[in-house]
């Protein structure tokens, strides 16, 4: 897939997967965010590998991130948005967002998803709505996988 790059004055977002300050990325999550706390090394890498990525650098310092799932046909899934305390409250995070639904190879698709408990009022600017009918959603979720409790095998057993 093409390197697709944005530039604001001295910020960047860029898709480069090359650029992405893997470490920068784990210490925020594994240890800030709530959704991903105490996420393995080698398991953000391995989403890093399976995703779009799109890094938000301050000069040459990575100071956001986000990514995507997807078929690039019919859905996509945005997961790990997250912009630094110190560079909130800039336009960074609706840029980022802006960027991500103007992707060329994210267009014409059925479905968006994503799940926040704190962001609700950016994804709205962008068209995203609470479930119109949760009763049809399911999940399977495990938000105790990262420290070992509650792992299970394929008959749901510890």
């Amino acid at each position: 897939m093409k390197i697709i790059e944005s530039h604001k004055k001295e910020y960047t977002i860029s898709t480069d997967k090359n650029k992405l300050d893997i470490s920068s990325i784990h210490k925020f999550l594994s240890n800030e965010a709530d959704w991903s706390y105490g996420i393995p090394l080698n398991t953000l890498k391995v989403s890093i590998e399976n995703s779009l990525n799109f890094g938000l650098y301050y000069k040459h310092q990575q100071v956001g991130y986000a990514r995507i799932i997807s078929d690039y046909s019919t859905i996509a899934y945005l997961g790990d948005v997250f912009v630094l305390k110190e560079f909130r409250g800039k336009g960074l995070s609706k840029w980022l967002i802006n960027e991500i639904m103007q992707h060329p190879n994210l267009q014409g698709l059925r479905r968006w998803i994503l799940l926040t408990d704190t962001a609700e009022w950016l994804y709205k600017k962008f068209g995203f709505t609470k479930l119109p009918n949760p009763e049809f959603y399911m999940e399977k979720h495990n938000p105790n996988v990262y420290n070992g409790i509650g792992k299970t095998n394929a008959n749901n057993t510890v």
